[in-house]
């Protein structure tokens, strides 16, 4: 994994000192199904059944540093997945934060936690999403990552946004970010070219 990770810095992806360390502590490999392992230095979405994927790492790269997580920040991390994500955010956030994965899938809710517990982070957990979208009861959050391609940006994880937080999601093959000012007013910029799988509702 060591020259992925320097070939998305020397490409831009991966830029932050905090997230070169997380991609470089965690690794993708305790990630993936096994007959994924071999794979798993290439820069390409891998599947981990359910019709889900890893994402491909440099997109991975991107979009976190487009959220910009920072230690302490309380995260929500939609579409978890093998909880890849998962652990990388919770590398970022430390002690003093705090990462909430929720999956759709139930048959990756298990696989994903089973990975993440293998690192000891007591600041993350995977769970199921069930019926709800988001995570309402422990809203808000100072950072929200969606990683599935919603239609629309869904106003119910909008509202899930703490003032001064940001939520980074896929519409169609755009990524969006969403920010969400300290009163409460909403800016989007939008970064066309990507593909995600499609986001259960």
């Amino acid at each position: 994994m060591e020259h992925l990770v320097e070939s998305m810095q020397a490409n831009g992806a991966l830029r932050t000192p905090e997230l070169i360390s997380a991609f470089r502590d965690v690794d993708r490999t305790d990630f993936l199904p096994q007959d994924q392992i071999p794979l798993a230095g290439r820069d390409r979405p891998l599947p981990i059944g359910q019709g889900q994927t890893n994402s491909q790492p440099s997109t991975v790269a991107f979009t976190l540093e487009m959220l910009q997580p920072q230690a302490g920040d309380r995260i929500l991390d939609v579409g978890s997945g093998s909880g890849w994500t998962t652990a990388l955010l919770a590398h970022v956030v430390g002690e003093a934060g705090y990462v909430y994965g929720v999956e759709r899938v139930d048959g990756l809710v298990e696989f994903g936690r089973r990975n993440l517990d293998a690192y000891n982070f007591a600041n993350a957990e995977i769970t199921s999403a069930g019926d709800s979208f988001g995570l309402l009861r422990k809203a808000p959050f100072d950072k929200i990552l969606v990683s599935a391609s919603a239609e629309t940006i869904p106003g119910e994880l909008v509202d899930q946004i703490a003032p001064g937080g940001r939520m980074v999601i896929s519409v169609g093959n755009s990524l969006m970010c969403v920010e969400k000012s300290a009163t409460g007013e909403i800016d989007t910029r939008e970064y066309p070219g990507f593909v995600f799988v499609p986001l259960k509702r």
